[in-house]
């Protein structure tokens, strides 16, 4: 029972800390060491043969390193004390969430645009993968808005499903796996084998995730067209997980993404997730900022209620 109360806490305090400080670069962050590690891994291992066994091979082993490390670390910490567990899962927790810095880089594209395409084109290719030195205006507040709606589920929702799952170990395992799909998880000539167990293991960790958050999106916005659209364009996405947030903000918003962008110089085919084509302006980031902030309150919320259900019953 105490043992909830202590997660409970310990969410509310992360959740208050990414608030008030987002991502600050001068703050150690062991994102930045799960990056640097595999890339390590995958300049050593990710050539001649055997490609698809070395790419097995690196995600489960770092998967289950991960796993392991912060369970033995939060486990050490509350037999030291309560007060060291919470604080210790205080900060995996901030850790995790990615809210704030999320709602930070779509502001910094849209600014940067009004300096000039150029500057766009710099600032959000910090948060795409694809080719951005061709892009349009439009194109430019398309692609943010795609990747606000995306990574509200992976930089948000996913990381607090799994830590109400399994706690830090769970939130911080998803971060690992998230980060390895976002490094090698890609379809061309140097990842296809070596990383595409990593990208079907973020599918499945993403597949609930993604679905409720584009349901908890709709429900906030009130639209029934957002539920439409994600019931008719849902799956209508590259990735099974994707399309359903951004079925969801194309519907708040009543506008078409989609459609074929370059990644790595190769032109990659999007289907259209929409019906109204406009061109976007500044309050669709304004109206997407919004529902961001109201889904990541209602489901910290709820997932609160849930621990203090347990508790009771318990």
């Amino acid at each position: 029972m105490a043992l909830i109360l202590y997660h409970t806490i310990a969410l509310w305090l992360g959740f208050a800390l990414d608030k008030l400080l987002g991502d600050p670069q001068w703050l150690p962050h062991p994102i930045v060491a799960f990056g640097k590690t595999i890339s390590f891994l995958e300049k050593k291992l990710n050539k001649n043969t055997h490609r698809l066994l070395k790419g097995y091979a690196v995600t489960i082993l770092l998967v289950f390193f991960t796993c392991g490390l912060f369970f033995t670390l939060i486990t050490f910490a509350f037999q030291i004390s309560p007060l060291a567990g919470i604080a210790t899962e205080t900060i995996f927790v901030f850790y995790g969430l990615a809210g704030t810095t999320l709602v930070r880089e779509g502001k910094a594209v849209f600014r940067a645009l009004d300096k000039g395409l150029e500057e766009g084109r710099r600032q959000v290719a910090r948060i795409v993968g694809r080719d951005t030195e061709a892009l349009t205006k439009n194109e430019i507040q398309a692609a943010t808005l795609e990747t606000l709606a995306e990574n509200l589920s992976d930089g948000v929702i996913a990381p607090l499903f799994w830590y109400a799952i399994a706690g830090i170990p769970g939130m911080m395992t998803y971060k690992m796996v998230n980060t390895l799909d976002s490094m090698i998880g890609y379809k061309n000539d140097r990842f296809i084998h070596f990383g595409r167990f990593a990208a079907r293991l973020d599918d499945a960790a993403n597949y609930l995730p993604a679905r409720i958050t584009a349901l908890l999106m709709a429900a906030i916005s009130g639209k029934k067209r957002a539920f439409k659209f994600i019931r008719k364009y849902g799956r209508a996405h590259l990735s099974p997980n994707a399309g359903y947030p951004e079925a969801a903000l194309a519907g708040i918003l009543n506008v078409v993404f989609g459609s074929a962008h370059r990644y790595f110089g190769q032109w990659v085919p999007k289907p259209l997730i929409g019906e109204n084509k406009r061109d976007f302006e500044k309050n669709d980031l304004h109206q997407t900022i919004n529902i961001i902030k109201k889904t990541e309150w209602i489901f910290i919320i709820l997932i609160s209620l849930i621990f203090i259900v347990l508790t009771y019953y318990k």
